[in-house]
């Protein structure tokens, strides 16, 4: 493969594209139009060669999320899928799992679709997610198409299709309002089963926005003090993305502020999602799991929720208090996607695939991570409950809360960072064996997860790479307050003597 091939695989992100749209002072484009157009061809090479699309027939829905680099992506995108011959769904602003519905909508039936979308990331990024009827592409797929981006390959014949408006984030949200009417009981109002509720919606001037009033307001709720509902790729209020603390801290005081029954924030593309209670708790991470897992488990008594590693031991033991399993997988939605579909096919119960971060994908919604949907599930789950007197937030009262957390990132400062970070790990194995307080999780799936309880405090810790960055990423928790600071002591004796790992910020 040619050098210069080197800087489309460069893009590849996992299973998805990520790249600079904007210079920056610290870094230049290379997200470029130069850049989308090959990859618009390998995308076009890929659903020849690899899927068996005939391309004069086929039909790809193109959405963006708000950023203000996306029409331009798309137009390079477009110019170039529609001179292979593609008919190309213009769908404008749209959410990622919408885009996935546009290949399983009949008045769709896309072949396949492309989200342009950095997630949460700042303005600077984008990027592209694709999906066929089967789902999201897996992480050989981008370096398929990204392989062919760099060598140069365009579909074999040079054909003219066309372009099609579309307006699916109407389809989507009626296709929602739908599926929550039909979840609830006869003895709800199915026209507006959520008139009497105050409920506000945080959008950080994403995508996500028109749940409020095509979703919301339709179905009956007063939405008065939602925030940040006009799309602004330049996301001037905060972060859009529910796992970060000021965005949370933001619909926490405006739930307050308004007096709402409850608060919904959405990431950029909305296919994150966490909510906040009457009394202005956040209920995400763990606390999301158990929430959403509870009501799962109604449905389904002793299922399978498979879950990212770092999920608390709380969370387990709630998880199995309610007649569940909770199958600790490594971290990536990818990941914690096929383990659910995995399981399944092996003959496992097993309904909900769930990230800390919120991305959380049903199996009754093709296991797709949607967060529009899991709170649709969830505004189904509040109204029966509101009928028996109860909250949604009663249903994780048992869940135990730890008294203290903290992420530590470290940067390893060596081109082979990967074999550092696993020789790393093996010591760390090592070091935690040999350590009072401490015992190695065994049969964990990724890094090493160590339970602490004496001196130490009763808690756990788990240290692992990072997904995609030079990094050891090192979560604990601790059911004891000051115990924290005193593990961290006797850590930093074990990553002193790693001279190529910055452990400054322990």
């Amino acid at each position: 493969m040619a050098e210069k091939d080197n800087a489309y695989l460069a893009l590849q992100n996992g299973s998805d594209i990520r790249g600079f749209a904007l210079d920056t002072p610290e870094q230049k484009k290379n997200l470029t139009a130069e850049a989308i157009r090959r990859i618009a061809d390998g995308f076009a090479s890929w659903l020849e060669k690899d899927q068996g699309v005939n391309l004069k027939n086929a039909v790809v829905a193109v959405g963006h999320d708000s950023r203000v680099t996306g029409v331009d992506i798309k137009e390079n995108l477009t110019e170039r899928l529609v001179a292979a011959g593609v008919t190309v769904f213009d769908v404008g602003l749209a959410t990622t799992p919408a885009m996935f519905m546009s290949t399983q909508y009949s008045e769709y039936d896309c072949d396949a679709s492309i989200m342009i979308t950095a997630s949460h990331l700042p303005m600077e990024y984008n990027g592209l997610k694709f999906f066929t009827r089967k789902g999201g592409l897996e992480h050989e797929d981008i370096t398929a198409i990204l392989t062919y981006a760099g060598d140069g390959e365009v579909p074999s014949e040079s054909r003219s299709g066309k372009v099609v408006q579309k307006e699916l984030i109407a389809d989507y949200a009626a296709d929602l309002r739908d599926k929550i009417r039909a979840g609830l009981p006869e003895t709800i109002d199915k026209e507006q089963p959520l008139k009497g509720r105050h409920i506000i919606v945080d959008a950080g001037n994403g995508a996500g926005g028109f749940f409020v009033d095509q979703v919301l307001q339709p179905l009956g709720a007063d939405t008065t003090g939602s925030q940040f509902l006009e799309p602004d790729g330049t996301f001037p209020n905060h972060v859009p993305n529910p796992d970060n603390k000021e965005a949370m801290a933001s619909i926490q005081q405006s739930v307050l502020d308004s007096k709402a029954d409850l608060g919904i924030i959405f990431d950029t593309d909305a296919d994150r999602s966490a909510i906040v209670d009457e009394e202005g708790n956040s209920i995400n991470r763990n606390n999301l799991i158990g929430l959403i897992g509870a009501v799962i488990l109604k449905e389904e008594p002793g299922a399978t929720i498979v879950t990212n590693s770092p999920v608390s031991n709380h969370l387990e033991n709630f998880i199995a208090s309610l007649g569940g399993k909770v199958d600790r997988y490594i971290s990536g939605y990818r990941n914690v996607i096929n383990r659910g579909v995995e399981l399944n096919e092996q003959g496992v119960n097993c309904p909900l695939a769930i990230e800390t971060s919120g991305h959380a994908a049903l199996r009754e919604n093709y296991f797709l991570d949607d967060g529009a949907y899991l709170v649709a599930k969830l505004l189904i789950a509040d109204a029966i409950l509101q009928e028996e007197g109860s909250t949604l937030t009663d249903l994780i009262r048992d869940l135990k809360q730890p008294v203290e957390t903290q992420e530590v990132r470290f940067v390893i400062r060596t081109a082979d960072y990967k074999e550092t970070g696993e020789r790393t790990l093996q010591a760390f194995s090592d070091f935690a064996t040999y350590t009072p307080g401490m015992e190695v999780v065994p049969n964990n799936k990724e890094g090493i997860r160590v339970n602490t309880s004496g001196p130490l405090g009763e808690g756990w810790m788990l240290l692992r790479m990072s997904l995609h960055e030079p990094k050891l990423v090192l979560q604990i928790e601790s059911d004891e307050e000051g115990k924290i600071p005193f593990i961290r002591s006797i850590l930093g004796t074990f990553f002193e003597v790693f001279e190529v790992i910055d452990s400054s910020k322990l």
